[in-house]
């Protein structure tokens, strides 16, 4: 099937001064919005060492209190910076806490070009590259970033090929996003997208089967097949996946949790499901049959 060639977006952007807020991207009438976004801030040990690792040339300007950080971080993130040929500058606490934001910094901040978000054709080629079959996450409505951090944080950790966020009414890679990320955004490849609902389409177009998670789901997730190509859908805390989105699914899938004991926070349902996706792709790697049959006598199946 042909695919779309759209090109990226610049990617360079003016130095900031202050903590970026929840931005939206650029609007747009088709499908996808790829990257344009103004210049961010990365603030603690591990989103700063993630940037400088996976993006050195991205970074702008590093902000360090004197003696704040650990000799052996000091000294990579120092050496980082000065094969990057990234300005250092030495500054008082104070000040760093107000760039900041109030965020908790650990004695350094990073100052980076806008976030390369990918538009959606990018991180399906990207996904359909890899050696195991396509896994994305898909988010809707997860206004938190901290909640979109960790999620982030679990895909990366758990073999997802990429997150895929709503433009409008959801958050973005901001400063917190990233700190609760603990440097994963850095890692990750992100599309934003216009609507969600045509975003889900269009990958079920490309061959992905569509799980959402669903409180009112017919099937535990140890229950369905997703050692297959998959986008799996995640909902905002108590809201939960849009049921103009939710209609997109091919299948819902239910977390058996005890009586009385409320909702899943979105991130820990989303690491639930992701595990899960771990477990069955693990599994799926063992040896098979001469019938071609995994363990249990099923049968890996694509979308046609």
């Amino acid at each position: 099937m042909g695919r779309r060639r759209d090109g990226r977006a610049r990617r360079g952007s003016p130095p900031v001064r202050r903590p970026a807020t929840a931005g939206e991207a650029p609007g747009s009438e088709g499908e996808e919005v790829a990257a344009e976004a103004p210049a961010r801030l990365v603030y603690g040990i591990h989103p700063v060492l993630a940037a400088l690792r996976a993006r050195a040339g991205e970074v702008e300007r590093l902000l360090i209190v004197e003696g704040a950080l650990p000799a052996r971080v000091a000294g990579e993130v120092l050496s980082r910076a000065h094969e990057a040929r990234v300005r250092v500058e030495r500054v008082p606490r104070e000040r760093l806490a107000s760039v900041a934001g109030g965020g908790v910094h650990q004695g350094v901040v990073a100052e980076l070009r806008g976030y390369p978000y990918l538009d959606l054709e990018e991180l399906l080629a990207l996904a359909r590259s890899a050696d195991a079959p396509p896994l994305l996450v898909v988010l809707d409505g997860i206004q938190d970033p901290h909640n979109l951090g960790a999620i982030v944080r679990s895909a990366h950790a758990l073999g997802a090929h990429g997150v895929v966020l709503g433009r409008d009414r959801a958050a973005g890679i901001t400063p917190a996003a990233a700190k609760a990320s603990a440097g994963a955004v850095e890692q990750v490849r992100i599309a934003r997208v216009v609507n969600v609902s045509r975003a889900l389409e269009r990958l079920k177009e490309a061959g992905l089967w569509v799980a959402a998670a669903d409180p009112r789901g017919e099937q535990e997730p140890w229950s369905a097949r997703l050692d297959g190509p998959l986008a799996l859908v995640v909902g905002a805390e108590g809201a939960g996946v849009r049921p103009g989105v939710l209609g997109h699914a091919d299948f819902r899938l239910r977390i058996p949790m005890t009586p009385g004991s409320g909702s899943l926070n979105a991130s820990v349902a989303a690491g639930v499901l992701l595990a899960e996706v771990a477990r069955q792709r693990a599994s799926a790697e063992r040896p098979r049959s001469a019938s071609g049959e995994l363990p249990g006598g099923r049968r890996h199946t694509e979308r046609s």
